[in-house]
């Protein structure tokens, strides 16, 4: 075809350039300083020529078989195929003339024909050259794509392995850090162990403190409970001791008077028949016996109740031998009278008989009065034990009051705040007192001997002792007397029953503490002088506000109170007195004696019918006493105690009727109609409000 030929000799021209002789290399770059030598060599054949010629071409050529007659068309077929194109400097060279002209015309003929062969054999040249090509093309694909699946292979085993390498750094980190969390764990909890040890110890220790601390809290407590004992029993024994001394000193004295009536008697000598030295001796041996008791007791301190009953028991002796005496001299007397009469009886006959009277005539006997007997008075005033005794209660009273008169009359801030602490703890139980459950009243009867006792006791929410001022325990059993007294006067009197549960409280406390109780009477009895009893006299410049104070009247600017409210209180206090006597708090020493019990009723009641009554006041005292303390004085005296009340209505009744006016007749009514009703049943009532077993158990 034309077409082909201009191609093959437009081909032919441009390797028969310059830019066509030039030898191209792809990977000059790799061959680094090779690039210019391989310029300046020959054209040569690759390295994969032989190799192509050998494999390559015959499979080629049994696929494409070749026309030999047509060279043209053979190689218009292998310039269709672009891919076997050669483009290798390789082969380009080995197509190139040897030389651009010749000199002759022959030397041109046969380059033309060596040029023509040239052609014929660049045809097969390219073809090989471009199997060779296409050979590597594939090899290097191949290459390439091995090469990218291995790399890929190699990247996935890289990143599998760093993949590995990164999850087993973090297990191993994870590894290391759950070690170090267990090491910190291990060692936070050796260090909690430690420091729960330390505390358990620590706290061991705090609790072995605190234990020893208690008891010897409780050491220091008993030893000043015990030394408050101590010296309340040293007190009393000096008090004691100093009754007892006084005691021995009054019995001295009566002895020696006695003493001196039995050396006075030495005039009857002529008269008696008996040995009068022997009864002197015997008084002087008696003398010398109280007087040896007094120097002993001297010397030891303070006489004891042994030494006291001896001493007694010769005093008695000493009466008794007096007593001998006086009777012995009595009937020496009346022998003598009778003598002398006799012997006058004899003159006066004898001169009778010589003057001869007319007539003898005998003295009257000396009349009686109506029914052979002699009306008595009764006492106004009390018995002269009884006002000793009452005496004795009020001096101990202000003896007493002066003890703490510092406390009460100080400056000082602390000890007034001490005072009024002290006053609270002991009067606010006492006005807590009322028909209550037993188990309250136990309770208020236990802070009450706590605080006596020298315990601190809690009082407006701080802690109160009596151990807070030396004057503490003084001033508080004054002062709690002093209030037992008083809700008598006001709680008792407004409400009857109130007064068994302030009665069993304060006979507890008195049983516990001796003193509260004379403070308690000494109260009671300046309050309410009938009590005793003792009806107060008018003395002679004596105020008549002072007089009616005596005799228990409230006066206020003044003005005395009313009858009404008078007796009101007199009867509330009376009422309290009658309920202490005959009541013993249930969780006490059985075995000991009530410190104040009805034996001391029946004095009173004894004591004020032996006494004037009084109007409105006798019939309300009684009354009251008799329906509170009867039921318990009747089943203690029984028979004695109706014969008391037989005495009372036939003897004493009419006595308080012909003294009060129309006015006062109620009180008088009352009490007879009480009386009347328990002669009729030969029974007295239990008081309303006494406290029966069931209360305690409330």
């Amino acid at each position: 075809m034309p077409s082909e030929g201009r191609c093959w000799e437009t081909l032919q021209a441009l390797r028969s350039s310059d830019k066509g002789r030039l030898c191209y290399y792809r990977d000059w770059l790799l061959r680094g300083e090779d690039v210019l030598e391989e310029c300046m060599c020959l054209p040569k054949l690759s390295s994969y020529s032989g190799w192509v010629v050998e494999h390559v071409l015959p499979h080629m050529q049994e696929n494409q078989p070749l026309s030999e007659t047509s060279p043209s068309s053979t190689s218009a077929s292998a310039l269709d195929q672009p891919s076997f194109v050669p483009k290798s400097p390789d082969t380009s060279s080995a197509f190139s003339p040897a030389s651009p002209a010749t000199p002759n015309g022959t030397k041109g003929k046969d380059e033309s024909q060596h040029t023509e062969s040239m052609v014929l054999q660049s045809s097969r040249g390219i073809k090989v050259e471009g199997c060779i090509r296409m050979y590597e093309l594939v090899h290097r694909m191949k290459g390439t794509e091995g090469l990218r699946q291995w790399q890929e292979e190699q990247e996935r085993k890289v990143r599998a392995l760093s993949e590995m390498a990164s999850e087993q750094l973090k297990r191993f980190d994870e590894w290391k850090e759950l070690k170090q969390h267990k090491e910190f764990q291990d060692l936070r909890e050796v260090m909690e162990k430690s420091s729960r040890e330390a505390l358990g110890h620590q706290e061991k220790l705090k609790a072995e403190h605190r234990h020893r601390a208690k008891i010897l809290n409780l050491k220091l407590r008993e030893a000043e409970q015990q030394r408050v004992k101590q010296a309340e029993q040293e007190r009393l024994r000096k008090e004691e001791g100093q009754v007892r001394l006084r005691a021995l000193y009054a019995l001295q004295e009566e002895m020696l008077q006695l003493s001196q009536q039995l050396d006075a008697s030495e005039q009857h000598k002529g008269l008696l028949k008996v040995d009068l030295a022997a009864f002197q001796t015997r008084g002087n041996q008696l003398c010398s016996l109280i007087s040896g008791i007094i120097r002993a007791s001297s010397e030891s301190g303070y006489p004891t109740t042994e030494s006291q009953a001896e001493a007694e028991r010769a005093l008695q002796e000493m009466r008794d031998l007096l007593m001998n005496l006086g009777q012995e001299i009595t009937r020496a007397c009346e022998d003598k009278r009778r003598q002398d009469e006799e012997e006058a009886q004899v003159k006066l006959q004898e001169a009778q008989m010589q003057q001869r009277p007319e007539a003898h005539k005998e003295p009257p006997a000396p009349s009686q009065g109506p029914g052979g007997k002699q009306n008595e008075d009764l006492q106004v005033k009390v018995q002269d034990i009884t006002m000793q005794w009452y005496q004795q209660l009020q001096d101990a009273s202000m003896q007493c009051v002066l003890t703490f008169e510092d406390l009460t009359n100080s400056k000082d801030s602390q000890a007034k705040k001490i005072k009024m602490d002290l006053q609270k703890a002991a009067t606010i139980p006492v006005s807590q007192i009322s028909t209550i459950a037993g188990s309250k009243l136990k309770e208020i009867f236990d802070k009450i001997h706590s605080l006596l006792s020298g315990k601190p006791v809690q009082s407006g929410g701080r802690s109160v002792s009596v151990t807070l001022n030396p004057q503490g325990l003084d001033f508080v059993q004054y002062k709690l007397a002093e209030k037992f007294v008083k809700q008598g006067e006001e709680e008792v009197a407004s409400h009857h029953e109130a007064a068994f549960p302030i009665a069993v409280v304060a006979s507890g406390i008195w049983e516990l503490h001796p003193r509260v109780g004379d403070l308690i009477l000494a109260h009671l009895h300046k309050k309410c002088p009938y009590s005793v009893p003792f009806y107060p006299t008018f003395k002679e410049g004596m105020a008549l506000e002072d007089y009616q104070r005596m005799l228990g009247y409230q006066v206020k600017d003044s003005k005395v109170e009313q009858q009404d409210n008078f007796l009101k209180r007199m009867s509330g206090m009376i009422r309290l007195y009658a309920a202490i006597i005959q009541l013993r708090w249930p969780y006490g020493n059985r075995q000991e004696i009530h410190p104040h019990g009805l034996n001391h009723g029946w004095r009173w009641l004894a004591q004020i019918l032996n006494m004037e009554p009084l109007s409105d006041v006798t019939a309300t005292l009684l009354f009251d006493f008799l329906e509170v303390c009867g039921n318990a004085l009747m089943k203690q005296y029984q028979v004695q105690f109706w014969k008391m009340l037989i005495l009372i209505k036939e003897d004493y009744f009419p006595r308080i009727e012909a003294i009060t006016s129309s006015g006062q007749m109620g009180s008088f009514i009352r009490l007879k109609q009480f009386l009347e009703k328990c002669l009729q049943h030969k029974d007295i009532p239990v008081p309303k409000g006494f406290l029966t077993s069931s209360f305690w158990r409330s």
